[in-house]
């Protein structure tokens, strides 16, 4: 555990800070999950037709890019969509490299029919910090998020 290493300080915090969020993570996303396992879903087919349901017809690099999954990933995870008749694909006529993902009329009203539940879960979960708090989870977690891709060129600061 983080509270046990002996490290530098710095270290110390970063990895308690670390752990902290895997755990509200892993919590809040184990939470979530059970409704999409019900009705038959993994997290990740459920983000792909959340994408596809609020974005539209997306190519399958792009669903990859957003659902943060490598392409050999999405792949499995659109097969067995395709393979329950919730999406199809379509190969473009001008580039056959590029395939085009789509809900079909199943995955439109499974998707309407659970994201509400969803997000009204999603809210349930995040009732435990006050609306301020949210907001600032949120912009915390985005810089995370954007402060992360960066170090890996180059160290951050010591703070």
């Amino acid at each position: 555990m983080a509270n046990r290493y002996k490290g530098p300080p710095a270290e110390k915090r970063a990895l308690e800070a670390y752990v902290k969020l895997r755990r509200a993570e892993e919590t809040v996303t184990g939470n979530l999950v059970r409704d999409m396992t019900k009705a038959g879903l993994t997290e990740s087919q459920f983000g792909v037709l959340e994408a596809l349901h609020h974005i539209g017809p997306l190519c399958q690099r792009e669903l990859a890019g957003k659902l943060l999954k490598t392409s050999g990933n999405i792949t499995m995870v659109i097969d067995n969509l395709e393979k329950s008749g919730w999406v199809q694909r379509q190969r473009e006529q001008n580039d056959r490299r590029v395939v085009t993902v789509r809900l079909t009329g199943g995955g439109s009203r499974l998707i309407k029919r659970l994201f509400p539940r969803h997000a009204r879960a999603v809210k349930a979960q995040m009732g435990a910090l006050t609306v301020a708090e949210q907001k600032e989870l949120a912009r915390l977690c985005r810089k995370l998020g954007i402060g992360s891709n960066s170090s890996r060129e180059k160290e951050p600061a010591e703070r």
